[in-house]
């Protein structure tokens, strides 16, 4: 069974400050394992660094996905797009290699699991799902945080 996971949690400078998040305990369970990786942002045509963004005012990964609610960076600009296109080419990979588990990096706009921010650049974290983590569980693959793996 192939694994798809967040770039950044292997160490790969695709944060949207151009950083990652290296993730030890990613990297040890992947040992001997089929992996794919991915970043949905760099994916969907944006690059890095890139300005922050966030799903706003509490809205769901589901309504981005039917352009229901926007995800906007910092400065107001509309990025949804770029999200939705990330997230279906996560999800087109996903389903060619028959990946049946993602790990994906928490509070991500495309890939939090359990948790993304409130979109008022605050930092406050809200319960939800990022565009990319929503679709490929929509769609029958298991999506787990680099906090589920120990």
């Amino acid at each position: 069974m192939k694994v798809i996971v967040s770039g950044c949690l292997l160490g790969n400078n695709c944060k949207y400050n151009g950083g990652n998040n290296y993730n030890e305990n990613v990297v040890k369970f992947l040992e001997n394992k089929d992996y794919i990786v991915i970043c949905p942002e760099e994916m969907g045509k944006m690059n890095t660094p890139r300005l922050p963004s966030e799903i706003q005012f509490s809205k769901t990964a589901d309504e981005v996905l039917r352009y229901e609610a926007k995800v906007l960076n910092i400065e107001g600009i509309d990025v949804t797009k770029y999200f939705v296109d990330g997230a279906n080419m996560a999800l087109e990979i996903a389903k060619k290699n028959n990946c049946k588990l993602a790990i994906l990096k928490d509070g991500s706009p495309s890939c939090g699991s359990n948790y993304i921010y409130n979109g008022n650049f605050e930092g406050k974290k809200i319960i939800g799902k990022g565009v990319c983590a929503h679709l490929l569980e929509k769609n029958g693959i298991e999506v787990i945080s680099e906090y589920d793996v120990l």
